[in-house]
């Protein structure tokens, strides 16, 4: 569950990324995000993931206030989120197992879990039999599952996505974008930050829109 209650980011700079937002996406929804470049759109994901902080207002995910959230905490609530990037973000020195499994080597997962769970979220993305190659010897939509494999292979209850599908074909982009939905059939919360309109009328799902820092669209306390 995400639930913003009059959020605001100012940045030192002074610049108002994001102004009194408000909305909620309910456990296992999912949500578009929309809105044009600069609207605040990555901002509100950073503030999620606590990667930035809020100015002012209150901002709940998973139940927890995320602004009471000690440094000390901020690992292992990262955790309970999973995020996929728009470039990866993957290690090119390392296999796609390797970059599977970095977060459970992170937080002290055994290893026969680890090869248990990493094989699990690579069988979800259809990429098992890829997982001892290298990230440059894959095709931009599969190194985007790769990267959707590491974000699940925590289990995260919430799934987070910044224009996943930017950089890749209609078909690739739908590919991807399917794989999102089916997570949120098996009760993932997922919400995704596009500027593809058309996976909205496809997938019909809800949408918040963000303009200038300001809530539009599926806001002002309306249930997503």
């Amino acid at each position: 569950m995400i639930r913003f209650t009059q959020v605001s980011k100012r940045y030192e700079s002074g610049h108002d990324a994001l102004t009194n937002v408000s909305f909620i996406v309910k456990k296992q929804e999912m949500a578009f995000l929309i809105g044009r470049s600069g609207a605040g759109k990555s901002t509100l994901l950073k503030l999620i993931t606590r990667v930035e902080n809020i100015t002012r207002g209150q901002l709940l995910v998973n139940d927890r206030n995320i602004g009471r959230i000690t440094k000390r905490q901020i690992p292992g609530f990262r955790r309970e989120v999973g995020v996929v990037f728009q470039d990866h973000k993957l290690l090119h020195d390392r296999t796609v197992f390797d970059n599977v499994a970095l977060p459970l080597v992170v937080a002290g997962v055994g290893h026969r879990e680890t090869s248990r769970r990493v094989r699990a979220a690579l069988d979800k993305v259809d990429l098992l039999d890829k997982e001892r190659l290298y990230p440059i010897m894959l095709s931009g939509g599969e190194q985007q599952r790769v990267g959707i494999a590491r974000a699940v292979v925590n289990r995260p209850p919430l799934l987070l996505a910044d224009e996943p599908t930017g950089n890749l074909d209609p078909q690739l982009s739908d590919e991807i974008m399917d794989i999102f939905h089916q997570f949120n059939q098996f009760g993932v919360t997922v919400l995704v930050a596009t500027h593809e309109y058309r996976h909205i009328d496809r997938l019909g799902k809800r949408v918040l829109e963000l303009d200038h820092g300001r809530m539009v669209r599926g806001g002002n306390g309306e249930e997503i």
